[in-house]
C-alpha cells in the first residue's frame, strides 16, 4: 500500500471528503429564492431577487469568540453554529437588509467528520432561522496550528436593501424613544471575562437560580432577530437599529446616532437576566463595566419616533428602555 505523507504530516484528505459528504443535506436545507447551482463548486452564485429596484448590498463578517472554547469543553456544538450565523446576520439586518446568503470557514488542527458535522449542522439551522442560504463555506485542516480538539470559526453574510430603505439613523432626533428587545443570554460577547469569572464553577449544576445548568445557560446561542425585525419594519417608522454585541451598550448605542446626540437609558426598565447577576457577583463589577461588555438582557435597541414607542414595544415583547437626548460627546449612558 502506498503511504500517504500528507497524512503522515497531519492532514487527512479522506476526512475532509467524509465531511463534504455528510454536510449536503444540511446545507440544502437552507436553499432558497435565489441559490444558483450546488455546493462543491469554486464560488457561491446567488440572483438578488427581482423585487428590489435599486438594490444595495450589505455584507458583514465575524465570529464567535472564545466561547468556542466552552463549546469545545463542553463538547456541545449543536448552538454554536447559530452564534456565528447570528453575529453576522443581525449586524445586517440593522441595516435594513434581507439576509440573501452566507459563507462560512471552519479550521482546525485534526478534523472529526462527526463533530465538523455537527458545527456546520448548526450553521445551516442558523441559516435557515435567518432565511439566508448557505452557499459556500471553507474546511481547513492545519495541523500545529490549533491545539488538539480545538477548532475556529467565521462568517461572511451578504444582504440586501432598497436603496431608499436603507435603515442608517440619519432622521434621529432628539425625544425619539428606545426600545429593547430581549437577549436569549449572554449571547456571543465577553465570553473572555465569562470564563476568568465562571470556568472554575460546576457547568452541570444550577446552584445559581438560573433555571438551568450554568453550561447550558452559557451555551445559549444568540438571538436571530432578522425575521422579526423585517416584520417591525413593516409596522411602524423604525429610525435606526442597533445589534448589541462587544461593546455593550456604550459602544454599540452611539453607532446610529447623528452627530450631537447621545442616548439615556433606564436601568431597571427591562429585566436583567439572572447569568448577569452571577457575573456581577463574581466578578464583583460596576455598572459601567457590565454595560460596556455585556447585552445585560437586550440584544438590540431599536429607536423609533416617542408616539410609537409603547405599540413597537409591545408589537415586538420588548421595552421601552429610554431616549435620545442633546449630547455634543455622543454617549450612551446607563442611568
Amino acid at each position: 500500500m502506498k503511504r500517504d505523507r500528507y497524512r503522515d504530516a497531519g492532514v487527512d484528505i479522506d476526512a475532509g471528503d467524509e465531511v463534504v459528504d455528510r454536510i449536503g443535506k444540511h446545507v440544502r436545507s437552507t436553499y432558497r429564492d435565489g441559490v444558483v447551482g450546488d455546493i462543491g463548486g469554486f464560488g457561491g452564485f446567488f440572483r438578488v431577487p427581482e423585487r428590489y429596484r435599486d438594490p444595495l448590498l450589505v455584507a458583514g463578517t465575524d465570529g464567535v469568540g472564545t466561547k468556542l472554547l466552552l463549546a469545545q469543553r463542553l463538547g456541545d456544538h449543536s448552538g454554536i453554529g447559530i452564534d456565528l450565523v447570528a453575529m453576522c446576520a443581525n449586524d445586517v439586518a440593522v441595516c435594513g437588509a434581507e439576509p440573501l446568503f452566507f459563507l462560512d470557514y471552519f479550521a482546525t488542527g485534526k478534523l472529526d467528520p462527526s463533530e465538523a458535522e455537527a458545527v456546520i449542522a448548526s450553521i445551516a439551522e442558523g441559516c435557515r432561522q435567518a432565511g439566508c442560504a448557505l452557499i459556500g463555506g471553507e474546511t481547513a485542516e492545519m495541523p500545529g496550528m490549533y491545539a488538539p480538539r480545538h477548532y475556529d470559526l467565521a462568517g461572511f453574510c451578504v444582504g440586501v436593501v432598497e436603496r431608499s430603505a436603507v435603515l442608517d439613523g440619519r432622521d434621529i432626533q432628539a425625544g425619539d424613544k428606545l426600545v429593547g428587545l430581549p437577549s436569549s443570554g449572554v449571547h456571543s460577547n465577553g465570553y473572555s471575562l465569562v470564563r476568568h469569572l465562571l470556568d472554575k464553577l460546576p457547568m452541570d449544576v444550577d446552584d445559581w437560580g438560573l433555571g438551568a445548568p450554568l453550561g447550558e445557560v452559557l451555551l445559549r446561542p444568540t438571538r436571530i432577530y432578522v425575521r422579526q425585525l423585517l416584520a417591525l419594519r413593516q409596522q411602524f417608522g423604525l429610525l435606526g437599529a442597533v445589534h448589541i454585541t462587544g461593546g455593550g451598550f456604550t459602544g454599540n448605542v452611539p453607532r446610529v446616532l447623528p452627530r450631537g446626540l447621545g442616548a439615556i437609558m433606564q436601568r431597571g426598565s427591562w429585566p436583567e437576566l439572572p447569568i448577569f447577576a452571577l457575573l456581577r457577583a463574581q466578578g464583583e463589577l460596576s455598572d459601567d463595566e457590565m454595560y460596556r461588555t455585556f447585552n445585560c438582557g437586550l440584544g438590540m435597541v431599536l429607536v423609533v419616533r416617542a408616539g410609537e414607542a409603547e405599540a413597537l414595544a409591545a408589537a415586538a415583547a420588548g421595552f421601552v428602555v429610554g431616549e435620545v437626548v442633546a449630547d455634543e460627546g455622543g454617549e450612551a449612558r446607563v442611568v
